[in-house]
């Protein structure tokens, strides 16, 4: 069957507000899910963020020299430390690093590096080498160790695509656009067989699923409601989400969503300033939900991009580059900055070299917050010190 049948059949149960992936098989049996209350919150910085005009090496004169066009003045950096310092924009991510908070991991890649987006972020999403495809993604694999049966909301991705990051065996993560728009299209009584064409019986089985899956998130956001004003964006919102279902007690271990527009080949001044403005007010109001709930020390904020920009601007722009910083905010995260400054003078064709795996990172998210082996999903990088 394919994908487009597959919704199609699908769509009738979930009114089309839930999107199914078309990774799915029949269910299986895993070890436990995790106890506890720790859950990882990722955010996608779609199209390739600007990491030197986010975290800025404001003392390096070659900064100035190469982005005469679009490099952030001295004098707007804020929060400066050791040489770096943050765009104008993220003043709030500066306060949740003054507070012990939030962790910048710099200079963050992987060895021969894709300029291209979709298979850098396929890349990042599988936690594959540059040269190797796979067909789950590396959160996907976790899941499907960790699940001791079908847990239709231990990953749940807020987009209007699914993540290849959940893709595993099992259908264990789900991807709702707006939570508040769909209702339960049937109950117990109400399941029918829908054929007694195998493929058929398995489009059922997987309605039942996600049915089963929205019931958990209403039952969720029923016992939970906002105590902080969001900003009127899309992160906004689905952030404002996850947080009421972490204060619902879902008990998802994996939140996971987006935001587009760091493709900033022209007019990046401005593109960039309104795209770190939305990432700042968004997760910020996030952070003082949990804060207030008591909650962030059980929540760890993943911040990244498939890739930063080439040192060099191209006039009013950048183009795809290589390395970039990563953001870990929550969590009990330590709040240092790990790793050297960027180094402009020893450049790969124009681009960062990477000092910081990803894979490093991901490894110490699993192993610390996680507790889990990050070896069993094929993660052979140590894991990343210092964090937490």
């Amino acid at each position: 069957m394919n994908r487009r049948n597959f919704l199609t059949l699908t769509g009738t149960f979930t009114g089309g507000t839930l999107l199914l992936p078309d990774f799915l098989h029949a269910f299986g049996s895993q070890s436990n899910l995790l106890l506890g209350e720790q859950c990882l919150v990722f955010i996608q910085l779609n199209g390739g963020n600007d990491g030197l005009n986010t975290f800025i090496p404001f003392e390096d004169a070659l900064y100035y020299d190469l982005r005469s066009n679009i490099a952030i003045n001295k004098n707007s950096v804020i929060s400066k430390n050791k040489g770096m310092g943050f765009h104008p924009a993220l003043k709030d991510f500066a306060t949740m690093q003054q507070n012990g908070d939030l962790t910048v991991i710099q200079n963050v890649g992987y060895p021969e590096p894709n300029r291209s987006h979709f298979r850098s972020q396929e890349i990042w999403q599988t936690a594959s080498d540059s040269n190797k495809y796979l067909n789950n993604g590396w959160l996907g694999r976790f899941l499907d160790l960790q699940c001791k049966e079908h847990e239709p909301t231990a990953g749940v991705n807020f987009d209007s695509i699914d993540t290849l990051s959940l893709k595993g065996n099992e259908p264990n993560s789900i991807t709702v656009k707006d939570p508040s728009r769909f209702k339960m299209r049937m109950n117990s009584e109400e399941t029918v067989k829908l054929s007694d064409n195998p493929q058929l019986d398995f489009v059922r089985k997987i309605a039942n699923s996600v049915s089963e899956g929205s019931d958990d998130i209403q039952k969720a956001l029923a016992k939970s409601t906002s105590e902080i004003t969001y900003p009127k964006t899309a992160l906004g919102k689905n952030l404002e989400w996850i947080a009421r279902l972490i204060k619902g007690n879902l008990n998802s271990k994996v939140y996971y969503t987006s935001q587009n527009g760091y493709d900033t080949h022209d007019n990046q001044i401005n593109i960039h300033q309104r795209n770190l403005t939305e990432l700042n007010d968004a997760i910020y109001s996030f952070y003082n939900e949990l804060k207030k709930a008591q909650l962030l020390q059980n929540v760890t904020i993943v911040v990244f991009s498939e890739f930063g920009r080439r040192v060099k601007d191209n006039g009013n722009g950048t183009d795809h580059g290589t390395a970039a910083p990563m953001f870990i905010i929550g969590g009990n995260t330590k709040g240092k900055i790990i790793g050297n400054n960027p180094n402009l003078t020893d450049l790969d064709n124009g681009d960062l070299k990477y000092d910081i795996d990803f894979r490093s990172v991901y490894a110490s998210l699993l192993q610390h917050k996680m507790d889990f082996d990050y070896s069993k999903i094929g993660i052979q990088n140590k894991a990343l010190q210092g964090i937490f």
